[in-house]
């Protein structure tokens, strides 16, 4: 018996903790759905910057989804406040700067 009511208490918890953090969120002026796809958009914003570091080597499929995926990673951090992601702007402007040699580069060699 004593068992359950700890299992109870714990799930109360839990569910307390959620519902606070969602409420911080709301209050910080983001949507719940847009915060979860910044912590994805962050998560490949590490994969894309590792990747970054040979993009003149890229193939032009390559290119085109670095450019895909750039584009993602551009919208959800555009609504997220800058505060939240202020230690990963080096690797965002790493990105952005490549992002737009490619996009350069294309137009170029479609010219």
């Amino acid at each position: 018996m004593g068992l359950i009511a700890v299992v109870y208490i714990l799930i109360i918890i839990i569910i307390a903790l959620i519902g606070y953090s969602v409420v911080q969120i709301k209050l910080a002026g983001i949507n719940v759905k847009d915060f979860w796809t910044f912590i994805d958009a962050n998560q490949m914003l590490d994969r894309l910057y590792k990747f970054s570091k040979k993009y003149e080597k890229m193939s032009p499929q390559e290119q085109v989804i670095f450019l895909a995926e750039a584009e993602k990673i551009f919208s959800a951090f555009d609504k997220i406040p800058n505060i939240l992601w202020e230690e990963e702007y080096e690797k965002y402007q790493r990105i952005l700067k490549i992002y737009s040699d490619i996009k350069i580069f294309r137009w170029e060699n479609n010219s």
